[in-house]
């Protein structure tokens, strides 16, 4: 009996193992297309006048706000120059808000001050002029040389002709546009005031703010420059507010000297007036200067010469000096940054013009000169 070799049983072929691909995920508005033609010449054109729109709508935004934004730049730059006393009360272990309302309330005290020393003399001055304005009427109907005068050139029909509708139209528009700048300069100040404030409350904050907008790798570098320019800037600040209590010392001297009426209202009126460069010390003269006359012709001769020789002291000798010690910039750079502020940008620009130099100086220093010394 024959065996047959037992056959081996057959494998079953594996199963091959297919990887499906992974589905493409879903959108809920469906797939992007193709990325736009970038030199399309209809994109470019539509670019382009989309950007001459929005800087034309930039250009007009700031024109309109040009005010506003002065006013924001003078209470920056109050804010800065008013930090270092802040910062030397908490020094002092006092908390910021205590040193920011110290600060505050000091400035706000000298302001209403010299509006409480301004205030006597105009009240006292235009009742003077109110109750002596019959007196002085009645003297011009006497005098013969006033009455040849009103015959010969018809004053009184010119007058009466004068007076009519129009004029008395145009008289109320002065009278309201003198209100209105009355109000709007009482506005704008109190605007400074309470942005000045603000800014001294929450200056560490702004700067930590504008740090953290530069490259990490350049932060250190760059807060140490600006901490030393808003140093400059302070110094500035102490230096202007140095040179002013001087010219209002100097004018309280000469007015007891020459027994002027007021002499502290008039010590006021030069000391904020020199706070404003170039034009405010001219400015205080002549007001000081017409109160001497009206006192007598000797005492606003000694007046006006007296200023002639103080200024050209104080613009060639004492601002230079000070400047130089407390922000560092060279007697011709702080005379020639006044001018060129002044010519510029107005009283805004000639009051920051020596803390740009200052700063511009500082730049150059550090970082423009060792750049060209490395190449």
């Amino acid at each position: 009996m024959s065996s047959e070799p037992a056959t081996p049983p057959l494998e079953e072929p594996a199963e091959e193992i297919v990887e499906e691909e992974p589905a493409a995920p879903t959108q809920r508005f469906g797939a992007p297309g193709e990325p736009l033609n970038r030199r399309s010449p209809f994109l470019f054109g539509f670019l382009f006048g989309l950007g001459v729109i929005v800087a034309y709508a930039l250009f007009l935004g700031f024109r309109n706000a040009a005010s506003i934004l002065v006013l924001i730049f003078i209470a920056l730059f109050l804010a800065i120059g008013l930090n270092p006393a802040v910062v030397r009360l908490r020094r002092w272990g006092l908390p910021h808000g205590l040193a920011v309302a110290i600060v505050a309330l000091t400035v706000v005290a000298l302001l209403v001050g010299g509006i409480i020393a301004l205030i006597p003399p105009l009240v006292t001055q235009t009742t003077e002029l109110i109750n002596n304005a019959p007196e002085t009427i009645e003297n011009l109907r006497r005098s013969e040389t006033v009455n040849e005068l009103v015959q010969r050139y018809d004053i009184v029909n010119k007058v009466q002709s004068a007076v009519n509708a129009s004029t008395i139209g145009n008289t109320l528009g002065g009278v309201v546009g003198g209100a209105k700048l009355i109000f709007g300069t009482i506005f704008n100040v109190l605007t400074v005031l309470v942005l000045t404030i603000y800014f001294m409350a929450s200056f560490e904050r702004l700067k930590a703010g504008g740090y953290s907008l530069v490259p990490a790798s350049r932060r250190d570098r760059v807060r140490l420059l600006t901490d030393e320019i808003l140093t400059k800037v302070g110094a500035y600040m102490v230096g202007a507010l140095a040179i002013a209590i001087l010219a209002g010392l100097s004018t309280f001297v000469l007015a007891v000297l020459l027994e002027l009426p007021y002499p502290f209202a008039l010590a006021v009126v030069v000391a904020v007036c020199d706070l404003i460069p170039q034009i405010g010390a001219t400015i205080g003269a002549v007001i000081v200067s017409v109160v001497g006359l009206a006192s007598s012709v000797s005492d606003g001769v000694v007046c006006i010469v007296f200023f002639i020789i103080y200024q050209q002291i104080e613009n060639y000798l004492i601002y230079p000096n000070v400047m130089r010690r407390s922000v560092k910039v060279s007697d011709v750079g702080a005379v020639v940054a006044a001018l060129l502020g002044v010519a510029l940008f107005g009283v805004v620009g000639a009051l920051v013009a020596i803390p740009m130099v200052a700063a511009v100086q500082l730049i150059a220093r550090e970082v423009m000169v060792p750049s060209m010394n490395d190449r």
